[in-house]
């Protein structure tokens, strides 16, 4: 029997709000996981991650199994330990990044064989890998089965042979995982823009009986348009008890949007990868502190926040990191962007448990046109 539980506290039409429950503690949904790609969230330590209020992380299996090497990390006593994060853990399967990163990777029914793009040297990752690696030897509280992110555009047909291929991996990503209690495992639904093909997927999956289910290849370029419809029709195919993630999204609006049709966890980049390209997130978007208009502000990011970044460091001095190329600069906006998301994501959950999400929809969305 899991001990991944997810319970909810409130809903506001399709959106809903409460707790999944994991043996490392409780997640608080609707949830952002900031992305800690190399062991680390970049530019922030662990306890700024936990003070910005993120009750989860997520690890990046492609980029772990090559640096430091994923049996050194078991030897290590795992990522939790290795990291200092002691909450829970989502590892992501690997294929994506096998995909957009690695050199010559060629795709077989048995797995990918690629070539790392840090030193040429040659792997093979399967399911079987992919679970051992996440689950065994990183000790992933949530793994992902391994899929093919579909690419975009593709046609129907192109679509079809990858979301099947997807689903026979899925199986054995099943079979490879097993039944464990104190670690759970999510199935990724592909099937492009296609409602046909993403049924398919779904029903294969939830067949199959992971604890949570994923919705792959979107925010791949399909546009904001195709996502939220491509949304509206595949998450009501999921099943209402258990956690639904939408993977590599994103912006306000389109967490905002995807809460609203149902999704209850999310994860990207953006916060520090802009972070490091001197922005500040704000519901509107990114601000450039590059800009000259910002060398004589002496207001701070936000003076409502509790994070230092946000409260206690004026615009004209974050300018002036910035165009030196302080590495403070890096670290305090990325520390203000953490932040900034896991204030929105608690604005979020109020928002649902008082019946006012559109209200906060509307008001992101004029924060967006108005900018």
């Amino acid at each position: 029997m899991s001990k991944f539980l997810l319970e909810l506290s409130a809903t506001d039409g399709a959106a809903r709000t409460g707790v999944l429950h994991t043996p490392r503690g409780e997640i608080r949904t609707p949830a952002f996981m900031p992305v800690g790609t190399a062991a680390t969230v970049k530019a922030m330590t662990m306890d700024m991650v936990r003070d910005a209020g993120a009750d989860i992380i997520l690890g990046n299996t492609y980029h772990l199994m090559l640096r430091p090497g994923a049996e050194r990390m078991h030897r290590l006593g795992g990522l939790h330990k290795f990291s200092t994060w002691d909450g829970p853990i989502l590892t992501d399967s690997g294929g994506f990044q096998v995909f957009s990163l690695a050199a010559l990777a060629k795709k077989s029914e048995e797995g990918v064989a690629f070539q790392s793009h840090i030193d040429g040297s040659r792997h093979m990752l399967t399911p079987e890998r992919s679970i051992e690696i996440q689950a065994d030897l990183l000790g992933a509280d949530i793994s992902m089965q391994f899929d093919e992110c579909t690419p975009f555009p593709a046609t129907h047909e192109e679509a079809k042979i990858s979301m099947e291929l997807s689903l026979r991996w899925g199986a054995r990503s099943r079979a490879a995982f097993g039944a464990r209690e104190d670690q759970a495992l999510f199935g990724i639904v592909q099937g492009s823009v296609y409602e046909d093909l993403r049924e398919q997927s779904a029903k294969g999956l939830v067949g199959m009986g992971f604890d949570g289910y994923a919705v792959g290849g979107l925010a791949v370029g399909e546009g904001f348009d195709a996502m939220v419809r491509t949304l509206d029709f595949t998450v009501p195919m999921l099943p209402q008890t258990h956690p639904r993630y939408l993977m590599g999204v994103g912006r306000p609006i389109d967490i905002i949007e995807a809460v609203s049709r149902g999704i209850d966890m999310f994860d990207c980049v953006i916060p520090t990868r802009s972070g490091r390209h001197g922005q500040a997130w704000s519901d509107a978007g990114p601000v450039n502190l590059k800009k000259a208009c910002f060398a004589e502000d002496l207001s701070p990011l936000d003076e409502t926040s509790d994070c230092p970044a946000s409260r206690d460091y004026t615009h004209a001095y974050l300018h002036h990191l910035v165009r030196a190329n302080e590495y403070l600069g890096a670290i305090l906006l990325s520390w203000h962007n953490i932040a900034y998301y896991q204030g929105l994501m608690a604005r979020i959950r109020a928002a649902i448990a008082a019946g006012t999400l559109d209200a906060l929809r509307q008001q992101i969305a004029e924060s967006v046109k108005t900018k």
